[in-house]
């Protein structure tokens, strides 16, 4: 089975080393050495994980990521990513790792391409879009409690799950690929391919609404 966690983190290093440090990406605020940073401290500096989830340690993590800027630079933090979480990580255990990272690193490899100008959507291999509906089955509900209006996911083929149930009677039904649903549900809106089918108030209202983790 093929690790896709591994293939998009070796994709997105590809891509870091070839747009260097200051290009924009879709986190807000955060410039392509502040993602890969991001990334690294995630998984190899457990004083600065915590941050990453829980604001009020969010200072921490901060000063963390700017030690590890100024110790590293960015070609040592592409590196430090490149070469995947320590042994000690929990990201370093086989099965959970490839858990936690597998959409982790599809999300912020479109972080970075798609907030590039000539960016173009990609196909991807039938059996990583697979995975991603299977999580996306999982971890909709999570995903999507913050949103103003009921949700339901839909692939192109019919096949549906439901993200939210309606909220006052109000319900989105989003359809497009696994890839382009799970970018929608991490609050991606203005980037997914997707088709938006209820009110259209309702539908403008989802597309400016911050939700996902």
């Amino acid at each position: 089975m093929t690790d896709y966690s591994r293939v998009e983190r070796l994709a997105l290093c590809d891509l870091f080393d070839e747009l260097g440090p200051d290009q924009p990406t879709l986190c807000e605020g955060w410039d392509t050495f502040d993602l890969a940073v991001h990334l690294y401290v995630r998984e190899s500096d457990p004083m600065a994980g915590p941050g990453i989830m829980i604001s009020a340690l969010a200072d921490t993590t901060e000063k963390r990521m700017e030690r590890a800027k100024a110790k590293l630079g960015f070609a040592g933090v592409v590196n430090k990513v490149r070469s995947g979480p320590p042994r000690a990580s929990i990201y370093g255990l086989p099965l959970i790792g490839h858990q936690l990272n597998t959409t982790e690193y599809l999300v912020h490899h479109e972080d970075v391409r798609r907030a590039q100008p000539d960016f173009t959507v990609r196909t991807l291999p039938a059996d990583q879009q697979a995975g991603l509906w299977k999580g996306l089955r999982i971890a909709a509900r999570a995903m999507a409690r913050k949103a103003p209006s009921g949700i339901v996911l839909q692939l192109p083929d019919g096949r549906s799950t439901v993200a939210k149930a309606p909220v006052d009677g109000r319900t989105v039904t989003v359809i497009g690929e696994p890839v382009e649903l799970t970018l929608f549900c991490f609050g991606r809106q203005q980037v997914a391919e997707v088709q938006l089918d209820g009110d259209p108030a309702v539908i403008e209202e989802l597309k400016a609404t911050s939700f996902g983790f």
